[in-house]
């Protein structure tokens, strides 16, 4: 005890400083051995070892490389511009590391590749918190000048003006430049193909591909790894699908891109969808219907209460119709909630949400949730199972009009598929107010379209489908002089002979016969037969409504309808 006191007072240390201070120098010691260590891997691969003092790091090219990626792959990227692209790692040999070091090669050729020790590649790791997202191309976005824009968009107006700019431009500004090519086409996709000679660039026009050009390998890479960074995807995954979405901001539209990257046999393959919501902006009018049938609709969708229902196939722009209702719906005085998966495009003055399964958030809890919000008008992105036909049907029975989706093949397949479902048909009955099926088919190019005429067998197959309405419309009979119009190509729609999309539709309502026969649980065929007793234009002859107008081709109408 005497002892124990005497050190004490002669002022040697604590024994939790000593320990403090050997674990400091074992410490010191370990990272000196690790410091010697990197330095001799460096020499075995004969690369440059640099310390902590000798590292520049650009704020920008941190931000080039998400953190979740460098700290996976232990690979950072400290410079990409003012001279060669500088990457730091611990270990080049491992497969992150190489993989990642591979990818940041095929954007920067001139990639220089340094070693560093696990204590200061740690240190530059921690920078990543002192910086934000906005890079030289900010990550979840590109801010588009809107002149340079405009004047890209301006420039492009043909496919043929895309492969000159295309080829004009530097490897950092073919994305906006592409995407310019895609608004200014009004393209709504952008397939990258890769192939075993280079990757094939395809727009989707009017619902269908196209082949633009074909760029260089090292291009695309490039094109890849930017895309991947702004949809905030792993650079360093290329052996599994990823999915993400970015948005291309300008002063007077934000315009949602989503991404869709996939394996294939000679690289990955990109899919980005672009969400021009100018594109939803159209009134009902300009979707296509007769106006019988704009007529009816606009009465029944504006009563207070009750279902309406559009189907068709993906792509058959069922969304564009719920949105074209919602506007000619959206007024001040109107509370209007939407449940969508997602929302595809954001529409001023309304409520909309977004399912999130893996959260709980599904369509049936977001509808029931939003019941108790008092609206006067919900919008449900699809009905796909009993809980939520129910609880709309049951909103539809208590006071609010509800737009929504389901798939069948037609119009008459609506209340078939509710019953198969489970929806009990003395609760369709009342609640289902109009069901609608529809496609789209093609304008013909008005500037190009040339005139012809139908073969023999052309002439008795649409007569015999047109003549049950032949008089409501004031048709003449099918025959040798009945004129048709067919597709040219010129330089207006870029050689493709048509511009544009049309819908065509088969639209019923649910009058007090249609609720008696849906209570004794029809068939599709005992659905569509008292539909066209009652008047309904069935699609197929919609379409030949239109083509006869010269707005489609018979070729369009049977690719489209069969």
């Amino acid at each position: 005890m005497v002892h124990a006191d005497m050190s004490t007072s002669s002022g040697t240390k604590p024994a939790d400083t000593a320990a403090a201070e050997l674990e400091k120098k074992l410490s010191e010691i370990g990272a000196k051995g690790r410091a010697l260590s990197a330095q001799s891997l460096a020499q075995e691969l004969s690369l440059p070892f640099a310390e902590l003092k000798d590292l520049v790091v650009d704020p920008e090219a941190l931000a080039g490389l998400p953190e979740s990626d460098s700290r996976a792959s232990g690979v950072a990227l400290i410079q990409s511009s003012g001279g060669p692209a500088v990457a730091i790692t611990v270990d080049p040999r491992t497969p992150a590391a190489k993989q990642t070091l591979e990818t940041l090669g095929s954007r920067f050729p001139a990639l220089v590749t340094l070693i560093v020790s696990q204590e200061t590649f740690d240190q530059v790791l921690e920078r990543y918190a002192t910086i934000k997202s906005a890079t030289a191309f900010e990550v979840g976005s590109i801010r588009v000048d809107d002149a340079a824009m405009a004047q890209a968009q301006e420039r492009i107006q043909s496919i043929e003006d895309l492969k000159g700019s295309v080829s004009s431009v530097s490897d950092t500004q073919l994305l906006e430049i592409l995407v310019a090519g895609a608004l200014s086409l009004s393209a709504s996709d952008i397939h990258f193909e890769p192939e075993v000679d280079g990757t094939r660039l395809r727009y989707r026009l009017d619902g269908l591909l196209h082949d633009v050009l074909v760029l260089a390998s090292p291009r695309y890479h490039r094109v890849l790894n930017r895309i991947k960074v702004l949809s905030k995807l792993k650079l360093n995954i290329t052996a599994a699908p990823q999915d993400g979405r970015f948005t291309i901001r300008q002063s007077d539209v934000e315009i949602e891109v989503r991404v869709s990257v996939l394996p294939s046999e000679y690289g990955e393959s990109i899919v980005m969808r672009l969400l021009d919501p100018r594109s939803v902006r159209a009134s009902i009018e300009d979707l296509g219907m007769r106006p019988d049938v704009l007529e009816r609709v606009r009465e029944l969708i504006k009563k207070p209460q009750g279902t309406f229902l559009t189907t068709g196939p993906t792509g058959s722009g069922k969304t564009t119709t719920l949105y074209a209702f919602v506007n000619e719906l959206n007024t001040p005085d109107t509370k209007i909630i939407t449940v969508e998966d997602p929302i595809e495009y954001h529409i001023k003055g309304i409520n909309q949400t977004q399912v999130e399964p893996e959260k709980g958030y599904t369509f049936a809890g977001g509808l029931r949730a939003i019941v108790r919000q008092d609206p006067d008008i919900i919008l449900i992105g699809e009905i796909r199972d009993l809980e939520t036909a129910d609880i709309a049907m049951e909103a539809a029975l208590t006071g609010h009009l509800v737009l929504s989706t389901i798939h069948t093949n037609d119009a008459a397949g609506t209340i078939p598929r509710l019953l198969a479902l489970g929806v009990k048909p003395e609760t369709i009955a009342p609640a289902l107010t109009m069901a609608m099926g529809q496609r789209l088919v093609r304008r013909l190019c008005q500037a190009c379209k040339k005139e012809g005429r139908l073969s023999a067998e052309d002439q008795k197959r649409i007569g015999a489908e047109i003549s049950p309405i032949a008089e409501r419309f004031g048709l003449k009979a099918i025959g040798p002089d009945t004129s048709v119009w067919e597709p040219v190509g010129c330089q207006e729609c870029n050689g493709i002979g048509y511009k544009g999309r049309v819908g065509v539709y088969e639209v019923f309502e649910v009058t007090r016969e249609m609720e008696r026969l849906i209570l004794t649980a029809p068939s599709v065929t005992d659905i569509r037969d008292m539909a066209i007793q009652e008047g309904m234009v069935t699609m197929l002859q919609d379409g030949y409504l239109k083509m006869l107008e010269g707005a489609t081709s018979l070729e369009e109408v049977r690719r489209v309808l069969g």
